[in-house]
């Protein structure tokens, strides 16, 4: 499929983006579906990506990273993604994770944990949506108290990706302002092993090779530098890992459309049922290019976000990579039902692996954050249009 991509990359993205479809191709959907009937981990694809420099090419170049931004790692999960072999755990462990320490870690957190999230030897899982909260971070009930020099963490969490595979979490709770008594976010690295930190399997529809996880933390104590950042700007720390977040599940849906796409295309080019192949008729060429065209715009709002967020326009960044994540969210789910719609029956078998894309694009809807609430902040901050709430 034709793009215009290459106009607005530069010649170094186009040639990481080459490289990074080659690497894909070479594992494809069917390592990713082998891989989750046998109950298994990404473990070979996510090690030579990191051999490779590519999970650790937003993170510093002193850290191990290859010094580059959002723009750069969205590029690598979407490519991978339109290969059929996305690493959802990448949204998590360098992007948020590893942005968040990169700006606001200690030096002794930096040299902690960025060198293995470059190379792929650490892996960092991020904890915020509850039970009952979801991801209002205002209705966060996880809180932290001082004991002495430590800190005591208690409280739930719900729908946490790769728990069983992360070397820590980075946890969103909160703590009590000395001064208004209110409860502000920060954030804390707890240890896989920590005292008090409990996990549960969700038992989800989702075929992937990432599990989703109930954490239940019981007085999990920590010392005074599991605190990340400080303790008086958790808001700024939390949103400066939330706007890679979603920029990255845009990145992650793009890859998912393209994939489905080109399943369609090619079925639609060579399937002939009466005398000339299916695509050459309007009700399914015109709706496949409709899907075409709504991936790319979607692109265009993710390379809007990446650029702003990577230039150090945090509120900018903020408004784009909500847009840049719903575009994406919607050209997802719209291209992966065309695409099963193109094939038929044949598009709810296993050899064409389109069928478990059905559940796999609502992700991209309802991850991190619902489209519904993405309008609420649309309508509001770019609007401004009262609340409802």
């Amino acid at each position: 499929m034709s793009t215009a991509r290459t106009v607005l990359e530069t010649e170094e993205h186009q040639a990481l983006r080459a490289a990074v479809a080659a690497l894909g191709k070479r594992y494809g959907r069917d390592y990713m579906t082998t891989v989750v009937r046998e109950g298994k981990h990404t473990d070979e694809l996510w090690a030579e990506a990191a051999k490779l420099g590519y999970l650790g090419v937003n993170l510093p170049e002193e850290y191990g990273g290859g010094s580059g931004g959002m723009a750069e790692l969205s590029i690598v999960l979407e490519e991978l993604g339109a290969a059929g072999s996305p690493l959802l755990m990448m949204i998590v462990s360098p992007a948020i994770c590893g942005t968040v320490i990169a700006r606001f870690g200690t030096e002794e957190q930096k040299r902690r944990w960025l060198p293995g999230l470059a190379d792929g030897t650490l892996t960092m899982a991020f904890g915020i949506t509850e039970p009952d909260a979801g991801s209002n971070s205002h209705r966060i009930t996880t809180t932290a108290r001082r004991d002495g020099d430590d800190w005591l963490l208690t409280g739930r969490k719900v729908f946490v990706s790769g728990v069983d595979i992360a070397d820590a979490t980075l946890i969103v709770g909160r703590t009590e302002d000395a001064r208004s008594g209110k409860l502000k976010p920060c954030l804390f690295i707890v240890p896989r092993d920590a005292e008090g930190f409990g996990r549960n399997q969700i038992d989800m529809e989702l075929q992937a090779p990432e599990k989703q996880f109930e954490l239940v933390l019981d007085d999990v104590r920590l010392p005074a530098d599991a605190l990340v950042g400080d303790e008086d700007a958790g808001l700024l720390q939390l949103f400066a890992g939330l706007n890679p977040e979603r920029i990255m599940t845009a990145a992650f849906g793009i890859g998912m459309g393209r994939f489905a796409l080109a399943k369609a295309v090619e079925y639609a080019r060579t399937r002939q049922v009466w005398k000339a192949p299916i695509g050459s008729h309007q009700a399914i060429a015109h709706p496949l290019a409709a899907a075409h065209i709504e991936l790319e715009l979607a692109r265009l709002m993710m390379q809007k976000a990446a650029r702003l967020y990577d230039e150090g326009d945090d509120i900018g960044a903020g408004e784009a990579a909500n847009m840049a994540k719903y575009a994406a969210g919607e050209a997802c789910v719209k291209a992966v039902d065309q695409a099963v719609h193109t094939l038929g029956g044949n598009g709810l078998t296993s050899e064409y692996g389109l069928a478990s894309l059905i559940t796999a694009s609502r992700v991209a809807r309802i991850a991190p954050v619902s489209r519904e609430m993405i309008l609420n902040y649309v309508s509001h901050q770019s609007l401004g249009l009262p609340k409802s709430y």
